[in-house]
């Protein structure tokens, strides 16, 4: 699997999400981006990620995915953290 077809997932399942997706063909890192997150625990932002990819990972075709998600805000605070 590639990393572009993980993304295009995610931001399918995901309205108004942005996925950076990273990986060598077996494990994989994303970062999302969703306003949809806001209100939610860590635990449920990744599973609302992982329910967007999850007949990949019952199927094997995704074998390793670990999840980092932010919503816009949160998002936008670790850039400007950053570069201070």
């Amino acid at each position: 699997m590639q990393p572009e077809e993980i993304k295009r997932l995610i931001e399918a399942g995901l309205a108004g999400s942005e996925a950076f997706v990273d990986g060598d063909g077996a494990h994989f890192l994303a970062c999302v981006v969703c306003p949809a997150f806001a209100g939610k625990s860590r635990l449920q932002k990744q599973q609302m990620v992982y329910d967007t990819v999850r007949t990949r990972l019952l199927d094997g075709t995704l074998h390793a995915l670990s999840v980092k998600a932010y919503t816009p805000e949160e998002w936008d605070q670790l850039d400007q953290d950053e570069n201070k």
